[in-house]
This record gives structure tokens, C-alpha cells and sequence, in this order.
């Protein structure tokens, strides 16, 4: 799996651009001709171009090309035939063009290098720029688009027990650029009372709300509202107010209960020599499948983490949460002639 990814990160110009034709293509039957190869499949839902990509195994994941959204990711985790489960939580359009597809894996990157500013999301839309597999049976999809003075690369690789996402930008300006971004997964739950994360004791975190997105499920606002947890008061207790830190004592972070987090250490200490970092991987535990999922941070500082309590109900019997690998407390600085590189990968043992 590293090889691959590496490879990925390591050498972006050994990738063939397309011709300025192809970057406009929005007939699959297109896409098709010039990327197709076994595994990768192009489609159209809703009129957005889709990739679906199939592993030996049967495991498989789909891309929505324009926005860069995993909308979905479903690995073999049994061993009987039809041993395959959705982990992502995705609510599709619903036709219209006011709404877009909510939740899956998606990529959020602000430029906030004006002063005081909220930021400005990029980028606009993603086009296809190649794909690759190899003998080991992984698939991947690069992605291309450009915002302003950034030449943005997002490649997609499935592998039979792991997926993987992982960013490229350049800054081809004068200036440097100062962005805030993440990658942030939905996963699914079957139950409420069965989610948790492991792996975080230990590591400093503040209440936060998350990036403002296209794909967002809960807005930063809605994120960050206090609920009333009911049948779930025992053992209850309200979040911090936002600013202040405190550390995770408990191997566990139960997920019954709304939350909005950012895990990391808090920027002052990062002004020290020497300062604790978060963990470079966690896991997510789903009780009610018996199932749990490794989620890997490469290059991004702080881990954004929220569960949405009873505000779930809203949108089905299931439950989800949201969590990723992210620069938000922190924005990152990319020098002219410069680039930087972040990568999650989610990967599982439940064979």
C-alpha cells in the first residue's frame, strides 16, 4: 500500500496531462474511451460524471468527479461471497440543482491569505487528468483543477483492504499562499449507543467547529449547538466552551453524544522546540457491525472529530460521524515555487 501511495505523492509530473479538450468532458462514454481500463468505470448520475473503482477482491469505492467526493467506499470484510459493507454515510441529491450530494469523503481547501478573512473555498471543479493501476491490484484516479496562483492535485487509490486520498497543491504565484483545509470522512455506524474512536488517550483537544463545506452534513453553526441527550444522559457531560483545552484521559471516545473537536496541539505549544503531537492514526469502532476502520494522517497537524447525537435522527435510522485529517487551527503557509502534500488513508484488519 505505501509503495503506491509514495509513488503517487512522490512523482506528480510523471502523470500524462490531457489535452485542453478532455478537461471539459462530461460524456462518460468519453471518459471511457481515453481512461477506462479494468477495474475503472466511468458513469453519469444526475448528470455528473462518476468513476466506480472495483478491486480483484470485489472491494470498491465511487468518485464524483467535479466535486471530488467519495460518495462511496465498500471493502470486502468478510470472507463469505457477499462479505461487503458501506462505510461511508452519504445523502444523494435529490435532483435539483440547489442541492448537492452530502457526506462521503470530500476535500475542503480555503485560501485565507487576505487578513481577517473567512477564506475563499477552491476549487471550483475537478477534472479527470489520468489514472494508473498495477499487478498488485490497485486502482487509482488522478484528479486536476487550478485556483488562482494554485495548481491542485487530488489522487484517488483503492487497494483490496484500504483506500486512500491524497492532496498536492503547488503555489505557481508570487506570493505565498495561507490556507486552511481537510479531508473529512462520514462514516457510518449502525447504531448510535455502538460508536466510539480509539487510539486518542493522551492528546490534547478544544470544542471547534469544522471547515464550512459543500458536502457538509451539519453546518460549523448547527456543528456546535448544544442537545439535550435524553435516554443517553448517563455518563453525560457537556462540551467545553470553545478555546479551552483539556486532554483525553479515556482510551475511548464515545461518539453516543453530540460533539465538534479538534485533537491536536494547541498553537502556543507549537511555538516550543520540542510539543506533542496527535496521533498519526485512530480507529473507528462500530459496535453494532463489529467492524472498525483505521483512519491514517499524513501531513496535516490537528484530527477534526464530531458526532451528531440526536441530531441524526433527522436523516435516518442509521448513525454517522465525521473526522479527518485537517490544518485548521494552524492555516498552512506554501512559498511560491512550492508545494505541499497531505494524504488520508483508511484501511481495516476485519478479514
Amino acid at each position: 500500500m505505501a509503495s503506491v501511495l509514495s509513488l503517487s505523492l512522490s512523482k506528480p509530473n510523471m502523470v500524462k496531462a490531457c489535452s485542453p479538450a478532455t478537461t471539459t468532458v462530461s460524456v462518460p462514454d468519453n471518459l471511457n474511451e481515453k481512461f477506462s481500463r479494468k477495474g475503472i468505470k466511468f458513469s453519469q448520475s444526475d448528470n455528473i460524471p462518476m468513476v466506480e473503482l472495483t478491486v480483484r477482491n470485489g472491494s470498491s469505492l465511487k468518485l464524483q468527479v467535479p466535486d471530488a467526493l467519495v460518495t462511496s467506499y465498500k471493502p470486502k470484510v468478510y470472507w463469505k461471497d457477499d462479505g461487503f459493507e458501506e462505510v461511508l454515510y452519504t445523502i444523494p441529491a435529490n435532483g435539483s440543482a440547489s442541492t448537492r450530494t452530502k457526506g462521503g469523503i470530500g476535500l475542503v481547501i480555503n485560501d485565507v491569505s487576505e487578513p481577517g478573512s473567512k477564506g475563499s473555498l477552491l476549487p471550483a471543479e475537478w477534472t479527470v487528468k489520468d489514472v494508473d493501476s498495477d499487478a498488485i491490484d490497485a486502482l487509482q484516479v488522478e484528479l486536476s483543477c487550478s485556483g488562482g496562483v494554485l495548481d491542485l492535485i487530488y489522487v484517488v487509490t483503492l487497494y483490496p483492504v484500504s483506500m486512500a486520498t491524497a492532496l498536492i497543491v503547488k503555489n505557481k504565484g508570487r506570493k505565498n499562499v495561507t490556507l486552511t483545509n481537510a479531508i473529512l470522512s462520514h462514516f457510518r455506524f449502525k447504531r448510535r449507543n455502538g460508536a466510539a474512536i480509539q487510539g486518542l488517550r493522551g492528546c490534547s483537544y478544544c470544542s471547534h467547529p469544522p471547515l464550512s463545506s459543500r458536502f457538509e452534513i451539519l453546518s460549523p453553526a448547527e456543528a456546535m449547538k448544544t442537545e439535550d441527550p435524553g435516554l443517553f444522559a448517563f455518563g453525560y457531560e457537556p462540551e467545553k466552551k470553545p478555546g479551552l483545552w483539556t486532554s483525553q484521559d479515556m482510551p475511548f471516545t464515545i461518539l453516543n453524544n453530540k460533539l465538534s473537536r479538534v485533537y491536536a496541539a494547541p498553537p502556543k505549544e507549537r511555538l516550543k522546540a520540542f510539543y506533542n503531537t496527535p496521533p498519526s492514526k485512530y480507529e473507528t469502532l462500530d459496535q453494532g457491525r463489529e467492524l472498525f476502520f483505521r483512519v491514517i494522517r499524513m501531513g496535516f497537524e490537528d484530527i477534526y472529530l464530531s458526532s451528531p447525537g440526536s441530531f441524526s435522527e433527522k436523516y435516518g435510522k442509521e448513525y454517522f460521524i465525521c473526522t479527518g485529517p485537517a490544518s485548521m487551527l494552524v492555516p498552512l503557509v506554501v512559498k511560491p515555487g512550492e508545494d505541499w502534500r497531505g494524504a488520508q488513508v483508511i484501511e481495516h484488519d476485519n478479514l
